[in-house]
C-alpha cells in the first residue's frame, strides 16, 4: 500500500521525540539535542552499572565459588539493569514519552517473531556452509549450557546492546540527522566495537557492521520495535553458537552440535565464527536491501533538517 505521507516528509509517528516547540534554548541544547541525550544516557548506564556491581559483589554472585547459575545471573543482571534503567529515564524523565518502541504488548510477540528470524537467517548461513563442504557435524553434545547460553551470550547481550546501539545511537542520530547518518553511525560503532575480540580483523568488523548495523538497523526503522531487534540478535547468536556449535563473535561457545568448519576464511569465517563468512554477509546484506525498499516505498527515510515536527513534550505527557 503507497504511504499517504507527502514526499520528503517523515509520518509523526516513526519519530519518537522531536524537541518541544516552546523548549528554552538552554534545554534545546542540554536536554533534547542528539548529542546531550546520548551523553546522558551514556551517563545513567555508567552510575547504575557500578550500582549493579556492587550489589552483586555484596551477594557474593560474582565469586569465582559461586554456583554457576547463580554467576550467570548476577553477570545477566548488571548487563541488562542499567540500560534497561539507563533507557527509561531517558524515555520517560527527559524526553517524557511512553516508550511505544519497547511497548508491553510488543516483547513476546515481537520478541519470538525476532528469535525466529534470526535463527533462520543464520541457519540459512550454515546451511549454505554445509553445501559447500565447510561445515561438518562430528557429534552431538546431550548436555550444553542451555540455560547459561541463552542468559548470558544471548538475552543479556541482545538486550543490552539493542538498547544502545538500535534505541539510543540509531533512533537519536535518525531524529537530529536523518536515517542515513544514524545507519552509517551505529554499524560503525558497533563494527569498531568488536575489532578487539579473538580472531577479529578488519573484515569482520566490515562483517559485523554489516549484519548488525545495517540489518538490525533497517529492521528497526521500518518496524519501530526494539523487541524485534533484540529477538533477531537472540536467535541469530544462540543458534550459532548453542545450537550450532560455532564461535560467536570470537568467543568459543559448547554447543549441541560437536562441530568443525575447514576451508578458506572468507568462506567459514575463521576463528571469529560464521558471522565474518560472506555468505553471512551476502545474505544479510540482501535482506538489508529488501528493507531498505520497504522504507523508500513507505517513504519513511528521515532526511537530514526535514524531520516533522512532533507533539510537545507536554502533550506527549498527556497523551
Amino acid at each position: 500500500m503507497e504511504s499517504s505521507a507527502p514526499k520528503g516528509r517523515t509520518p509523526r509517528a516513526l519519530i519518537a521525540f522531536s524537541t518541544p516547540l516552546d523548549a528554552a534554548p538552554w534545554k534545546r541544547w542540554l536536554l533534547y539535542s542528539p548529542l546531550a541525550r546520548i551523553a546522558i544516557f551514556a551517563l545513567v548506564t555508567s552510575c547504575l552499572a557500578f550500582l549493579a556491581q556492587l550489589t552483586v559483589i555484596a551477594l557474593g554472585w560474582s565469586a569465582k565459588a559461586a554456583p554457576l547459575h547463580l554467576r550467570a545471573t548476577g553477570f545477566f543482571l548488571s548487563l541488562v539493569l542499567p540500560t534497561l534503567g539507563a533507557y527509561l529515564f531517558l524515555v520517560l524523565r527527559i524526553e517524557r514519552r511512553r516508550p511505544a518502541e519497547l511497548a508491553w504488548r510488543k516483547l513476546l510477540p515481537d520478541g519470538a517473531t525476532g528469535m525466529v528470524l534470526g535463527a533462520l537467517l543464520i541457519s540459512a548461513v550454515v546451511g549454505v556452509l554445509w553445501l559447500a563442504g565447510g561445515y561438518q557435524v562430528v557429534a552431538i553434545n546431550p548436555d550444553p549450557p542451555w540455560v547459561v547460553s541463552l542468559l548470558v551470550g544471548g538475552l543479556g547481550s541482545a538486550i543490552a546492546e539493542e538498547l544502545v546501539f538500535r534505541g539510543i545511537l540509531f533512533r537519536v542520530t535518525e531524529e537530529g540527522l536523518g536515517t542515513w547518518a544514524a545507519l552509517a553511525a551505529s554499524a560503525l560503532v558497533f563494527g569498531l566495537l568488536h575489532i578487539a575480540n579473538r580472531g577479529a580483523t578488519n573484515w569482520s568488523s566490515v562483517a559485523i557492521a554489516v549484519e548488525a548495523g545495517l540489518l538490525l538497523g533497517l529492521t528497526y526503522h521500518v518496524f519501530r520495535s526494539l523487541p524485534l531487534c533484540i529477538g533477531m540478535h537472540l536467535g541469530w547468536n544462540f543458534a550459532q553458537g548453542t545450537v550450532y556449535g560455532i564461535p560467536v563473535s570470537g568467543a568459543q561457545v559448547e554447543g549441541w552440535l560437536v562441530s568443525t568448519r575447514s576451508g578458506p576464511d572468507w568462506l567459514t569465517g575463521g576463528s571469529f565464527g560464521a558471522e565474518a563468512s560472506v555468505v553471512a554477509v551476502g545474505l544479510s546484506l540482501l535482506c538489508s536491501l529488501a528493507l531498505l525498499a520497504v522504507a523508500v516505498r513507505q517513504q519513511t527515510l528521515v532526511a537530514p533538517g526535514r524531520v516533522a515536527p512532533g507533539p510537545s513534550a507536554r502533550s506527549l505527557t498527556a497523551g
